[in-house]
């Protein structure tokens, strides 16, 4: 009795484990997959911006950059 409630303890631990282990080494690669591959760039935001009717100064541009680096 004791001993298949140990079993299915030692089963739900290293499942738990493993579940804690793979979700933080996903965060991790997806991370840096973001940072290599951002999923805009400065060419989206002042095309974004001129069809919004606005003229993108360069100034403008890199706070846009800045806020989505700040996100990411």
């Amino acid at each position: 009795m004791w001993a298949l409630f140990l079993d299915i303890l030692k089963y739900l631990g290293v499942f738990l484990v493993g579940a804690v282990a793979g979700f933080f080494l996903a965060r991790h690669f997806m991370q840096k997959y973001l940072k290599k591959n951002p999923p805009i760039n400065e060419e989206m935001i002042k095309a974004l911006m001129t069809q919004m009717g606005r003229t993108p100064s360069q100034k403008q541009v890199n706070q846009m950059m800045k806020q989505m680096e700040k996100y990411m």
